[in-house]
């Protein structure tokens, strides 16, 4: 785990900081782990043209920062072939064929699809699981090589490079790897397109679809799926850091919908075409499903990481996000918590750390040293903009690691949340390291007497939304019964 000079740059500057806060955790940091390098990306069969530049340098400028921003290429070889299928079906029909695609899988569990100019097509593992057969995935894709057809977003960066809030949010920490995480974040936003983008990349990827000899019909159920999954992230509470993704960005809205619904009907009617449902989910298989080992366990109010072996556990009505960043929560606006880790030489005590300047308005006459769970600590306030901050500092073998709490209302509620939070920090045991299995993706036949309640409980990882997950993921009507012999997924260890 590398140290952390980026939250010096914005702890130094409270101010941009509670706003951070306020706006959804997007606070920038380093990984808890480092993650593997880029290796497997799939890419288009061979081509004759490659895009010139300025379009493909921009490409080829942002496409490692999307991939260190997604957690990475996910490397598994039977989604990969499936993938890969899928692309070469697409570009041989597509509007440009001589054209050079790069389609990456990203090792992120978001639902998330993007287009970078130059070719660059990113779909995410999180995506790659929602998908119920290659011609929803072909969908996708198909969609998004029509942004880059169509220029979409080449025209998209231009105006986001241009945009002043991002020198303004990179001027604003005083930090060079900070502001260069500022300004991929800000790009990232070129995944946002106008509606009639949208609808005009919908247009030309659904005749991509026929032409591909897939069910046209596709993009329209995986848009009705997204809208399906959008409305259970949200009973769920789940989306706290605001990274653009596939579900805010490609909105499944109902003229969405109809105009593909409207476009797939000039090729076919239902039921033509091919969807590939059963050799896609068996590509699907023991893919990797939520968090990814590297960067621990949410399960609940619980976080845990199996190769640092520490675990700890936020209040009830608290949701934690584990992204490649850090590990934020919040109880829903009212107070937010930042989880990372820090390296402090072993000569230098921790009440020394906090007063070393990483952060403005400490409060001196707060600082507490304390022992938790056998380890040692340190406790702080501050104060700054009307903000409120409480620091919490342990050192564990190896590492020090760091809890920051702010609320713009201080309170009992506050006080405690911090306390217990701290208080519940621990180093796993054998045991505890010993259960943590990361959650996949586990394809099933159905059985006779099976049912969408007895699959659900098979389920792992979604607690009381078991049974809503099991349905989305399937695109199944609960209303109906399942017919055996039927492939299903299922999220186990």
């Amino acid at each position: 785990m590398a140290p952390l000079p980026a939250l010096a740059g914005l702890l130094a500057s409270l101010p941009a900081l509670a706003g951070l806060l306020a706006a959804g955790l997007l606070l920038a940091a380093c990984t808890l782990i480092e993650a593997a390098p880029p290796t497997i990306e799939v890419a288009a069969p061979a081509t004759s043209r490659t895009i010139s530049s300025p379009e493909a340098s921009l490409g080829a400028r942002e496409h490692p920062r999307i991939v260190a921003a997604y957690g990475g290429v996910y490397s598994d070889p039977k989604v990969e072939a499936a993938v890969a299928r899928v692309v070469g079906r697409l570009v041989a029909v597509s509007d440009d064929p001589t054209r050079t695609y790069r389609v990456t899988i990203l090792n992120s569990p978001t639902v998330n699809a993007f287009a970078l100019p130059g070719g660059y097509v990113y779909v995410t593992r999180g995506l790659l699981a929602l998908a119920e057969d290659s011609s929803e995935v072909a969908a996708v894709i198909a969609h998004e090589m029509g942004h880059i057809t169509a220029q979409h977003a080449f025209a998209r960066q231009q105006r986001a490079e241009a945009a002043a809030v991002v020198t303004r949010v990179a001027d604003a920490v005083q930090d060079t790897s900070a502001a260069k995480s500022a300004v991929a974040a800000a790009q990232l936003s070129l995944a946002r397109f106008s509606q009639s983008q949208e609808l005009e990349a919908d247009k030309i990827g659904v005749g991509t679809l026929a032409r591909a000899g897939y069910d046209p019909f596709a993009a329209a159920r995986f848009l009705t799926a997204m809208g399906r999954f959008s409305q259970l992230s949200a009973a769920q509470q789940a989306a706290s850091d605001k990274q653009p993704d596939f579900l805010s960005s490609h909105p499944a809205t109902p003229e969405r919908v109809a105009l593909a619904t409207r476009e797939a009907r000039q090729f076919s009617g239902p039921d033509v075409g091919d969807q590939d449902r059963d050799a896609y989910l068996k590509g699907l298989d023991g893919m990797l499903y939520g968090d990814d080992p590297r960067e621990g366990y949410v399960r609940g109010t619980l976080f845990a990481h199996s190769l640092l072996g520490i675990s700890f556990r936020v209040p009830d009505g608290f949701t934690l996000d584990n992204t490649p960043k850090a590990v934020l929560a919040s109880d829903g606006g009212r107070i937010a918590m930042r989880f990372d880790g820090v390296d402090v030489p072993a000569g230098n005590s921790l009440t020394d750390y906090l007063r070393s300047g990483w952060v403005n308005g400490l409060i001196e006459d707060s600082i507490r040293t304390a022992t938790i769970n056998g380890l040692p600590a340190a406790t702080a306030a501050a104060i700054s903009d009307g903000w409120s901050f409480r620091i919490g500092l342990i050192r564990a073998p190896g590492r020090t690691y760091r809890f920051i709490f702010a609320t713009a209302n201080p309170s009992a509620a506050f006080e405690s949340a911090f306390t217990t939070t701290l208080q519940s920090f621990h180093q796993l045991t054998p045991e505890e390291a010993l259960a943590l299995k990361p959650l996949r993706i586990r394809i099933l036949r159905t059985q006779a007497g099976d049912t969408v309640d007895s699959l659900a409980r098979r389920m792992k990882g979604a607690g009381a939304y078991s049974r809503e997950l099991f349905v989305v993921l399937n695109q199944l009507d609960p209303a109906q019964p399942l017919v055996p012999g039927t492939l299903v997924k299922i999220v186990a260890d």
